[in-house]
């Protein structure tokens, strides 16, 4: 297995298929890393050269924030926010979606598994 930025990516897959096992890359960030490397994004990440890695290894660390870097980052921010107080940062704090969804309904998967309420009937039904 190749491995870029303290990450193995896996050998059987396509080059821009396998550079988006690295946090921070998606698909649109692999094929621009591709072009900029000039490695044909179609070929088996087992079939690169070691210059083609070396290159890969080197736009990444060079040009783009991804792993620990990134996820230090976010966190620092998803922090900050909490300590000014603002919305977003109460938000956050409660567990509570952050970017204005609604919480009536659908808010299963940020809330977690339902809790029942005691004594919660429908009123007039005995």
């Amino acid at each position: 297995m190749a491995r870029i930025a303290g990450v193995d990516i896996p050998n059987n897959k396509r080059v821009d298929i396998s550079l988006r096992y690295l946090y921070g890359i998606g698909p649109s960030n692999a094929l621009v890393v591709c072009k900029k490397t000039q490695v044909d994004p179609a070929k088996k990440v087992r079939d690169l050269t070691e210059d083609e890695l070396g290159r890969l290894r080197e736009v990444i660390d060079k040009d783009y924030l991804v792993e620990g870097d990134l996820r230090r980052e976010v966190t620092q921010n998803i922090r900050r926010l909490i300590e000014i107080g603002s919305y977003r940062g109460l938000r956050h704090r409660r567990g509570l979606p952050v970017r204005g969804q609604r919480t009536r309904t659908n808010a299963r998967t940020k809330r977690g598994a339902r809790k029942t309420v005691a004594g919660k009937r429908r009123a007039g039904k005995k």
